[in-house]
């Protein structure tokens, strides 16, 4: 029996464990990020390598030190560093004395029999054609119920009367959620979630929208981004993010293996500005700010992690693009040196300059203001 660990992804990380436990192994549950999981990380990661290099490499290391024996990771594709992290982590981990196998999950789309390949090593233990039914239907309607829990709680802690209500609400959810054993349980789960969801006291106002591009891991895991989405929750923004991971599983795996549109449709939306492939998610991050514009947000903040060159390229474009889609801007670049409160003070500024400006469109439309009335003047 293997002892598998894999990095760290907020709730999805029980989701995984019990996806590894009924293919037959046995789970190291990865811990959450800390700033020890950090440190380790940038101990031994080249010194410029991207923050969520670090912060994997760091579990990786305590993940080896609980005992695991195989890491599974995925790849990728494209110009985008990130499709050799597995191997240069291997190789660093392998360099300080730990012994254990590397697992690649590759994309399907261009490399279906080594993702084949790998899976099969993950399967240790005898099973039919219908307990692989049985266990890819339970797993993937968990990581959509996570997935739509998250965003109940984006729409609702603006709104809430109650201060931090909406957040103790989706960590119960999460709580509920990663107890689940069987689909039924996940079915009635769903129509709780839904019902403690709509207990939170509202109120009756329109709140500024904010969406949120960059790099995966760094929009995904909150131990990455400081908890910026609860941050903005906190301010009375409506935050939606640009990735979720059951849609991207199903347009990066599913979608992609057999060339259908998806998230094709958000690069040629782009394609005006960003040309070429660039790897990770730039292109994306470009494409989405046009649609969070077009669907009338009042801004757009791109979190990218420092010295990430597919989000550096989208970063000397999404300016441009703002400015002539009239939207909001704010590119926040993220290492082990970001501080909450410092992103704290920028995160409030932007909401302000936001508000002023939202606040003057509507006086405008009126009419009878001008600038000067606006500043107070």
């Amino acid at each position: 029996m293997r002892r598998v660990s894999y990095p760290y992804l907020g709730n999805a990380t029980v989701t995984f464990k019990k996806l590894m436990n009924a293919l037959g192994n046995e789970v190291v549950l990865p811990r959450r990020p800390t700033e020890e999981t950090l440190s380790l990380g940038t101990k031994y990661a080249p010194e410029f390598a991207c923050l969520p290099f670090k912060i994997v490499l760091g579990t990786y290391i305590e993940a080896l030190e609980a005992g695991a024996d195989t890491l599974v990771s995925t790849g990728g594709v494209g110009p985008c560093r990130a499709g050799l992290y597995t191997t240069l982590h291997e190789k660093i981990l392998k360099s300080l004395g730990y012994e254990f196998e590397m697992i690649t999950l590759e994309p399907p789309g261009r490399h279906l029999k080594e993702l084949i390949a790998s899976i099969k090593k993950l399967v240790n233990r005898k099973l039919s054609f219908s307990d692989y039914c049985r266990i890819g239907r339970f797993v993937w309607k968990e990581i959509q119920l996570l997935d739509k829990v998250e965003k109940l709680s984006h729409k609702i802690r603006p709104l809430e009367v109650k201060k931090g209500e909406t957040t103790k609400t989706f960590r119960k959810c999460a709580e509920l959620i990663a107890q689940a054993q069987t689909y039924e349980d996940l079915l009635e789960i769903e129509r709780e979630a839904e019902l403690l969801y709509d207990k939170i006291d509202k109120k009756d106002f329109d709140p500024l929208k904010i969406g949120i591009v960059g790099e995966i891991y760094v929009v995904i895991e909150p131990a990455a981004n400081l908890e910026i989405e609860e941050m903005l929750g906190d301010l009375g923004v409506y935050v939606e993010r640009s990735m979720f991971l059951a849609s991207y599983t199903f347009y990066n795996a599913i979608m992609d293996l057999f060339r259908m549109p998806g998230e094709r449709d958000v690069k040629k939306i782009a394609s005006p500005y960003f040309k070429e492939m660039c790897g990770g998610h730039g292109r994306e991050s470009v494409g989405n700010a046009i649609l969070y514009a077009k669907r009338g947000f009042d801004g757009v903040i791109q979190l990218s992690p420092f010295t990430c060159i597919p989000e550096i390229v989208a970063k000397s474009i999404l300016p441009k693009v703002c400015a002539e889609h009239d939207i909001g801007f704010l590119s926040i670049t993220l290492d082990e040196q970001t501080g909450k409160e410092g992103l704290r003070t920028r995160i409030e500024a932007f909401v302000d300059l936001l508000a002023a400006k939202k606040k003057y469109k509507a006086m405008h439309k009126k009419g009878d203001v001008t600038y000067g009335t606006l500043l107070g003047h």
